[in-house]
C-alpha cells in the first residue's frame, strides 16, 4: 500500500510563511578602507561602527597606504573595496582618472559643508594640516616657525624627516626658498616651479634620515625620539604627545587640506555605500570624531550642537584663528600636475 504524503492545511501553511517573513535577512556587508593607526581607530569608533550599527549592516575594516592600492586593484578588474579614505588630493586625481564613483550629493547633504570640501568624487570627513612638527627635547618648546627654518641645518641642527611621497612635499619647499604662501601654486603651475621645488628638497636630502611614508610611522618617528624635526599631521602629532612624545609644532605656513570618503569604481555595493556615506556626512559624527583626534569637522553645523567644546575648536585646523595661517590644498594643481609631480619626486629620491 502506497503512503500518501500529508500536506500541511492552509492555517499550518500561512504560519510557516508568515514565521519565514520574520526572519532577519543576511545583514548586508560594507568594506571599508582607510590608513591605519590612531586615525583609522577614530574614524572606527565614531564613524564606521555607530553608522554600521544605525543602518542595520555588517563592516568590514581594511588598511591601505593609499590611492595607488586602488588603481591597481581597478587595472586588475578585483574589487572588493566599497569605501575608501583618501587625501584630497589624491581622490580628485583619481577621479580624473576613473578609478572612483562619481558621487550622488542628492542622498548625501553637505549643504553645511565648509566649501570646496565635497568634490565629485570624494566628500570630505575631516580637515586637517600638514605642519612642520619638532622634538621638544632638541629645541624646546620655541622651535622651528617657518619651512626656512626647517631647511636652516645652521640655526637648527639635526635630523630631519620629510614625507617619502609628493603630496603636500612641494609646496614647503617653495616657501623656504621664498615664495610667499599665496603664489606658491602659481610658481608649481609654471614651467620650470617643479622643478624648483624639487631642487630645493634636493638641498636638504642629505638631512633627512628618514623618509616617512604614513602617518602611523611619523607619529612613530617622534615618539622614539628618531628625529629632531618633521612634516606630517597634526592629528597623529597629537596623539603621539598624549602617548608621552616630546613634540610640538605649528599652524605657520601649514598646508590646510581635507581628508575625504569616495566609492570605488566597481565596488561590490555601491548604493549601500552612498546611504553610508551619507550617514557619516552628518554633524553628529563628525563632531565625535574630533574627540578622538584633533582634526576638524568639514560639516560646520557640527561646531553648532555643543558637542565641541569652544576651548578645544581653537586647537583644531579649521579654526578660524588657525586656517588663516595656513595654504589651502590646491586640488585643480593636483589633478594637473600630481602625475608629473611624483614622476620627478621619486626621481629625486632614487638619485
Amino acid at each position: 500500500m502506497l503512503c500518501q504524503p500529508i500536506l500541511p492545511s492552509r492555517s499550518t501553511l500561512a504560519l510557516l510563511l508568515s514565521l519565514a517573513g520574520a526572519m532577519p535577512a543576511f545583514a548586508q556587508e560594507l568594506t571599508v578602507v582607510s590608513f591605519g593607526g590612531s586615525y583609522q581607530e577614530a574614524q572606527s569608533k565614531a564613524l564606521f561602527v555607530p553608522a554600521a550599527k544605525k543602518l542595520g549592516i555588517k563592516l568590514k575594516e581594511e588598511t591601505y597606504s593609499g590611492i595607488a592600492d586602488l588603481r591597481l586593484k581597478v587595472k586588475a578588474g578585483a574589487v572588493t573595496w566599497d569605501i575608501v579614505a583618501s587625501g584630497s588630493g589624491s581622490a580628485a586625481r583619481a577621479g580624473s582618472e576613473g578609478i572612483l564613483e562619481k558621487l550622488d550629493y542628492k542622498v548625501i547633504d553637505t549643504s553645511n559643508f565648509i566649501p570646496g570640501t565635497a568634490q565629485d568624487y570624494c566628500v570630505g570627513g575631516d580637515v586637517f594640516s600638514t605642519v612642520l612638527a619638532w622634538n621638544t627635547k632638541t629645541y624646546g618648546q620655541n622651535g622651528p616657525q617657518s619651512w626656512a627654518d626647517f631647511w636652516d641645518v645652521k640655526k637648527f641642527p639635526g635630523k630631519r624627516s620629510y614625507r617619502k611621497g609628493v603630496a603636500g612635499s612641494l609646496e614647503p619647499a617653495l616657501m623656504a626658498d621664498g615664495v610667499p604662501p599665496e603664489k606658491v601654486y602659481e610658481v608649481l603651475s609654471q614651467p620650470g616651479g617643479i622643478e624648483r621645488a624639487i631642487k630645493k628638497i634636493r638641498e636638504l636630502k642629505p638631512h633627512v634620515a628618514v623618509w616617512w611614508a604614513s602617518g602611523a610611522q611619523h607619529a612613530q618617528l617622534m615618539k622614539d625620539g628618531e628625529v629632531d624635526m618633521i612634516t606630517g599631521w597634526n592629528g597623529r602629532f597629537d596623539v603621539a604627545a598624549k602617548d608621552g612624545a616630546k613634540v610640538a609644532y605649528t599652524f605657520n605656513q601649514a598646508l590646510l587640506d581635507y581628508d575625504c570618503y569616495g566609492i570605488a569604481k566597481g565596488a561590490p555595493n555601491k548604493d549601500l555605500a552612498m546611504k553610508f556615506l551619507a550617514e557619516i556626512s552628518k554633524p553628529e559624527y563628525q563632531a565625535e570624531f574630533t574627540k578622538y583626534i584633533t582634526y576638524g569637522p568639514t560639516n560646520k553645523k557640527a561646531y553648532e550642537l555643543g558637542l565641541i567644546e569652544a576651548a578645544y575648536a581653537k586647537t583644531l585646523p579649521s579654526h578660524p584663528d588657525n586656517a588663516a595661517k595656513q595654504l589651502p590644498i590646491d586640488l585643480d594643481w593636483y589633478t594637473k600636475f600630481e602625475a608629473q609631480a611624483s614622476a620627478a619626486y621619486q626621481n629625486m629620491l632614487t638619485e
